[in-house]
């Protein structure tokens, strides 16, 4: 189970991925800068060293643990999920690098799922403490990624567009490793070198769907974005390079290899975790063939409503194994393409038929637990944590349910 996933990372790794897209602007005649921000985008800019022929300066922006060995292009780390000062500042200099630039120069812009909270510069009369808040609000709603950036967008001078205008009249490549369902350049690290089609009123709408009280120097800085079809983007190339189909592609072709029967749920699931887990438990039985494995992606969420700790992986499996209640012939894995479930330090866990049982040896209720939104604390006694440190790619979830 572990080696589909390990396959399925292996498939979205940007040195396997990128080099392809280079090569048509590899000719350009003045300077290249590259800049960019996500928790791929240091390996992203390890693999534009490795291939580009001529000279490189830039700076991107990755998580903290994340960043990767280059020469010219200079790395800096940043706080994730939440906004930190190491990433305004990093900003603010990107900006500075890409300012002047002229029409013989080229700006390749490296992005990758965590891009919002690493690219960050708050919008004009917002606070770095208002915009934390904000997005610790976000992130506790239980909103898919699509909505928490439409948010992003409009309380920010950079996202949505903007950074595209700080480049002008550089030409401008935009190469994304997609976390997102969809594939939606304009959705993945908030789309900072595409134009938006969302508003201030999508963003208003998404505060309140989630009963989210945002202060007022928030909604009195509300801004829009570049829209489609804006000049400014004219000649701008932006190309998706790796998304979760590619990873389960790959994990599929493996399966088959080692003579299992894959069928793929789809790349962009979305939903709540806990439903998830119960919706797929519910319909293993309409599935005949053994052995089976079952593969998806895309994004589970958790509305938080205990204190516990985990992310979507952990919860999805402990739900799953709710379900399943101990069943036989089913076995399961859920994992972050990232390595890391939430805010701790696992990319996700592991549950087979004896999982409950191991449980309940130990004393953990998982009900209780699943309530509480510990599934971090329940796996971890079990010792069924994955744990694989930085992965240096980000194609969001992956989840592996074997009937045998």
């Amino acid at each position: 189970m572990t080696d589909l996933f390990e396959t399925a990372v292996q498939a979205a790794q940007p040195s396997q991925c990128l080099p392809p897209f280079l090569k048509p602007f590899a000719g350009h005649a003045g300077r290249c800068i590259v800049i960019g921000a996500g928790k791929a985008s240091a390996a992203m800019a390890e693999a534009v060293e490795a291939h580009w022929p001529g000279r490189l300066e830039g700076l991107v922006i990755t998580r903290h643990g994340y960043a990767r060995p280059t020469k010219s292009i200079e790395i800096v780390e940043a706080d994730h999920p939440v906004p930190g000062a190491a990433g305004v500042a990093a900003t603010r200099r990107m900006l500075k690098l890409v300012s002047g630039l002229g029409p013989d120069d080229l700006v390749i812009c490296l992005l990758s799922g965590g891009g919002s909270a690493l690219l960050t510069l708050p919008a004009d009369g917002i606070s770095l403490a208002a915009k934390q808040a904000l997005t610790a609000a976000l992130l506790a709603s239980g909103a898919p990624i699509g909505a928490m950036n439409t948010v992003r967008k409009h309380i920010s001078a950079i996202k949505g567009g903007r950074l595209a205008a700080a480049c002008r009249p550089a030409s401008l490549l935009s190469l994304a490793i997609s976390d997102v369902a969809g594939d939606d350049l304009s959705v993945i690290a908030s789309g900072p070198t595409v134009p938006d089609a969302s508003t201030c009123a999508d963003a208003l709408a998404v505060l309140e769907h989630y009963g989210i009280e945002a202060p007022q120097e928030i909604l009195k800085a509300l801004n829009e974005t570049p829209k489609p079809g804006d000049a400014d983007f004219a000649g701008d190339d932006a190309i998706i390079i790796a998304d979760a189909r590619r990873a389960l592609t790959a994990a599929a072709a493996r399966a088959r290899a080692v003579g299992l029967e894959p069928v793929i749920l789809g790349p962009a699931l979305e939903g709540e975790a806990r439903d998830m887990a119960a919706e797929m438990a519910a319909g293993l039985d309409s599935y005949s063939a053994r052995p089976l494995v079952l593969l998806s992606g895309g994004e589970a969420t958790v509305t938080l409503k205990g204190d516990g700790k985990g992310g979507p992986n952990t919860e999805f499996l402990l739900a799953l194994a709710l379900a399943l209640d101990g069943r036989a012939e089913v076995c399961a894995i859920a994992c972050d393409t990232d390595g890391i479930d939430g805010s701790e330090d696992n990319a996700g866990a592991y549950i087979g038929p004896d999982t409950l049982a191991r449980a309940r040896a130990l004393g953990l209720d998982g009900a209780a637990m699943l309530a509480n939104n510990d599934a971090h604390g329940f796996f971890a006694p079990l010792g069924d944590l994955i744990v694989t440190g930085p992965t240096y790619t980000n194609v969001n979830d992956f989840r592996a349910i074997l009937l045998s």
